[in-house]
């Protein structure tokens, strides 16, 4: 039994995991610093629910990240490129966050709310690129047998990352203001630089021929996408990723809004939403990994789909019932623990889709596209749902536009489309030999 048990936990210690999880710490808190953090600060300003979800519009930065996501494959950066590719675009894109990040921390939504927009973005913006690296950074730094570990440790990192960040914030801010908060925070870029300082170039990083010419710069865009929709049954999967997780990210977006209207204060927010939820979002990814190496991918991703549907409908209890943290931690409990499990299954199956001549451009396409359709329809339709329906029936809408991505994935698993997707050893042969 202890050598199962050894034979079980070492593989979470080897160094490709190991860095996974610091690159996970850094993705998670720019994100969660224009995501939870600033949703409260907004409320608490007295800015109305339309102008709130509006802001989330700023993360499309991160839906269209693929455009520029062939600048970190193949431009080298001036002196720093002299570390290497992935390294240097690691420490470029961490010091962008962080002055971004600063720059968020000057500005006071009840005085300019586009100025808040405004730098609301730029963060967006810097943090995309920051995930675009890390993203590329952690699939070549795995072998293909770690990605399932490897997804694992980046959600652990990542949620550990937002969590903490989220926590800083709200803690100084209740005692030195919103300005001291975010300033605070912009040291959780610091990992993944030092990440990239300690390890180097990853191992399975495929040089990508120079760029030079006007037309060979537009064929490194094109190309990771051509060659993906090459795939038997591409579109389908095209279309899986763009629906699987609408009602996911049009629920979380909006959490903090209820949270604020059933007169939750920051310290409870803290200790419920950020201290239990990080809890419960741990036990979600160890069991979503234990989920993925017995039952496989397509199984644990099945199951995952279900369980973040069905876990939004606890947040319509909560907003029936009203101001209860006995409620609050069992909805947070419980879609949290559906968000781990979720985590690691489609993550480490989205990574298995990526051919490594174009990891970073690739798996940026696949990232952006899984989460472009909720974060238009929160921008565009969740306040004024919220205000028709109420938070309540607000929920069960977002459990019910779960469903489609549901039966598309079944019915790619009575089709085999979905093991047809995923990038070969071949492509990694062809890759190398290139």
């Amino acid at each position: 039994m202890r050598s199962d048990w050894l034979a079980g936990v070492r593989p979470y210690t080897e160094r490709g995991p190991m860095a996974a999880f610091l690159l996970g710490l850094s993705s998670g808190a720019p994100f969660a610093l224009i995501a939870a953090t600033l949703t409260t600060r907004l409320a608490q300003d007295g800015i109305d629910k339309k102008t709130v979800t509006a802001f989330s519009l700023a993360f499309l930065a991160y839906n269209l990240k693929w455009l520029w996501a062939w600048m970190v494959d193949g431009v080298r950066l001036p002196l720093l490129g002299r570390l290497g590719q992935r390294v240097s675009w690691l420490l470029f894109s961490g010091v962008l966050v962080m002055a971004a990040i600063a720059n968020l921390a000057l500005v006071d939504p009840s005085e300019s709310i586009v100025a808040t927009a405004q730098a609301a973005i730029l963060v967006a913006i810097a943090g995309a690129t920051f995930d675009i690296v890390i993203d590329a950074y952690r699939i070549e730094q795995l072998t293909p047998e770690q990605l399932g570990v490897g997804a694992g440790m980046s959600q652990y990192g990542w949620r550990i990352g937002s969590s903490a960040a989220g926590a800083v914030a709200l803690i100084v801010a209740a005692r030195h203001g919103w300005a001291a908060a975010y300033l605070c925070c912009a040291v959780f870029a610091l990992p993944a630089m030092g990440t990239g300082l300690w390890l180097g170039e990853p191992a399975r990083r495929v040089v990508a021929a120079a760029r030079t010419g006007t037309r060979e710069v537009l064929q490194s865009v094109v190309e990771p996408l051509l060659e993906f929709m090459r795939r038997r049954g591409a579109w389908l999967l095209v279309a899986f990723v763009l629906l699987h997780k609408i009602g996911d990210t049009l629920a979380n977006l909006t959490f903090r809004l209820l949270f604020n209207e059933l007169g939750f204060s920051n310290d409870e927010i803290a200790v419920y939403d950020v201290g239990f939820g990080f809890w419960a979002y741990l036990i979600g990814i160890f069991a979503g990994g234990v989920l993925y190496q017995r039952a496989g991918p397509r199984a644990s991703v099945m199951w995952s789909l279900w369980l973040m549907a069905v876990s939004n409908l606890s947040f319509a209890v909560l907003a029936t019932v009203g101001h209860s943290n006995e409620l609050l931690a069992a909805a947070i409990g419980f879609e949290n623990i559906a968000s781990g499990i979720g985590g690691v299954a489609v993550v480490a199956y989205f990574s298995s889709l990526c051919d490594v001549r174009y990891t970073a451009s690739q798996y940026a396409l696949i990232s952006a596209a899984a989460s472009v359709v909720g974060r238009l329809l929160t921008g565009t339709t969740a306040g004024g749902l919220i205000e028709q329906y109420g938070y309540a029936g607000f929920y069960v809408i977002t459990t019910v536009v779960a469903l489609p991505g549901i039966a598309l994935f079944w019915w790619m698993l009575r089709r085999g489309l979905v093991a047809d997707a995923v990038a070969t050893p071949a492509n990694e042969a062809s890759a190398k030999a290139s």
